[in-house]
């Protein structure tokens, strides 16, 4: 072939630390902006949609909350492209047909998977009726949803070229997409809530419709940039699109499944925290949906640190660089935990100045849940680093293509130290509050230590292995 183009990003491992500050950094701030600005297009959705009032604005946190975490666990499912990649180059620099069969079956499990997760989310009706919600609130939520569902296997679609684009070196593709993806919706949410540019007014269903316009502009965005961009496009991953490799889906979902059920233990914990602090009483529970928005905008970035790790270690272990899989590994956890450092020392010095992100903390009205709000930022500071170290140790893991064991850390440290901690303070202690969010730092605390721990053991488990 003409195009015997190397990926640059891949120092190997006798290069200096130096260079692998510089490649992990360099892949790690587009993916951490773009996990952002993701969160800056739901603010959109929130601030559109809290101009129709409460009732719309509870009926859509409900029906986001199961979507959410439906997508959540189907981008960390089709999201093990990512280190399958990774391995793939580390092993043959010019792997054009590995790739593509990777990313080919990758969209495949995009579909298929988004399809299980559309009827999954059509369960939204009947679990908010087994829970006592309010006859309005639900069919509020159940029109909303039935449109909404409509955006989930393009989104799963696009999380599954984003991971292509990343892996191949191109992470700012991604956060470009996501920036010009908050001005398309906002722009159709302008349209079809409020009936404006000649689009029919539709009120909460028009927020929907919003979302599954964003959606599928973002899919065919990334389609088109990598038909454009010829190092991209050499790898053909729209070709043959119908051509089956079942040996290599069954890979990607080995790897992929562990990782979902991850996503969903610690967003679940995080799902009956809220349940938790809703029982102990209102000022709690929007205290704790304020802080933990604080801590969630931080959780960005080491986010985006985990998933550059998953691209550096996953290449150095196709490789089979033991070296190159070290400094890209301790690098990654060393760069997270440290922003966090940051983030954690924001949160003891300057609480109020970060509650004024979402509440005037000064107003009147606003005293009780501004208390409670500045007990959990005082915890939220300490599991901060843990965040952070957790997040990018798991990355680090990924790109072994750990992700059993992780997956069972996870759901050991969240659901047994953490929620027993916190059902037991929270409901057995005067601390309330106060004791829910112990139990959270303490699952968080034990993820990172254990997660660490077998990180600084991959090589006698046998983990670098190929």
């Amino acid at each position: 072939m003409h195009d015997q183009h190397v990926l640059k990003p891949l120092p190997q491992g006798s290069d200096g630390w130096r260079k692998e500050i510089f490649a992990t950094s360099r892949l790690a701030w587009p993916l951490a902006l773009a996990n952002l600005l993701q969160m800056l297009t739901y603010a959109v959705d929130v601030m559109f949609i809290a101009r129709l009032g409460e009732k719309p604005l509870a009926a859509s946190a409900i029906a986001i909350a199961l979507f959410g975490l439906i997508l959540w666990a189907l981008s960390g499912l089709t999201g093990a492209v990512a280190p399958v990649i990774s391995a793939t180059l580390g092993e043959r620099a010019i792997a054009l047909r590995p790739v593509r069969r990777a990313t080919r079956m990758a969209l495949w499990l995009a579909v298929m998977a988004g399809a299980v997760g559309m009827g999954v989310a059509l369960m939204l009706g009947p679990i908010m009726q087994m829970t006592g919600q309010e006859p309005q609130i639900i069919l509020l939520a159940t029109s909303y949803n039935q449109i909404l569902i409509w955006s989930l296997v393009p989104m799963v679609l696009a999380n599954v070229l984003r991971n292509f684009v990343s892996a191949l070196d191109h992470p700012i593709i991604a956060t470009a997409i996501t920036a010009g993806g908050i001005f398309v919706n906002a722009a159709a949410n302008y349209a079809f809530i409020f009936g404006n540019f000649g689009a029919p007014e539709m009120g909460l269903e028009g927020a929907a419709v919003a979302t599954v316009i964003t959606s599928l502009v973002t899919v065919a965005a990334y389609a088109l940039l990598i038909l454009f961009i010829p190092s991209l496009h050499r790898y053909r991953i729209f070709g043959r699109l119908w051509s089956a490799d079942w040996k290599v889906l069954m890979h990607i979902i080995h790897v992929g499944a562990p990782i979902a059920l991850t996503i969903t233990a610690e967003a679940g914990i995080f799902a009956t925290a809220a349940f938790l602090m809703g029982n102990i009483g209102t000022a709690q529970l929007a205290a704790h949906t304020v802080a933990l928005q604080i801590a969630a905008l931080a959780f960005q970035v080491p986010f985006g640190v985990g998933q550059a790790a998953t691209i550096r270690v996953g290449f150095f272990y196709g490789a089979r660089d033991k070296e190159g899989m070290r400094k890209a590994g301790w690098t990654g956890i060393a760069i997270g935990t440290g922003f966090m450092a940051i983030t954690a020392l924001a949160m003891l010095l300057m609480p109020m100045v970060l509650l004024t992100i979402y509440i005037d903390p000064w107003a009147p009205e606003n005293t009780v849940l501004v208390g409670f709000a500045l007990q959990y930022l005082m915890i939220a500071a300490a599991f901060q680093l843990f965040d952070g170290m957790q997040a990018v140790a798991a990355g680090a893991l990924r790109g072994l293509q750990d992700t059993r064991m992780p997956m069972w850390i996870a759901l050991f440290a969240y659901w047994v130290p953490g929620i027993g901690i916190a059902l037991t303070l929270g409901f057995a202690t005067p601390l309330q509050g106060t004791g829910v969010w112990i139990g959270l730092a303490t699952g968080l605390a034990v993820a990172a230590l254990l997660l660490t721990w077998r990180w600084t053991h991959r090589d006698r488990l046998g983990l670098t292995q190929r």
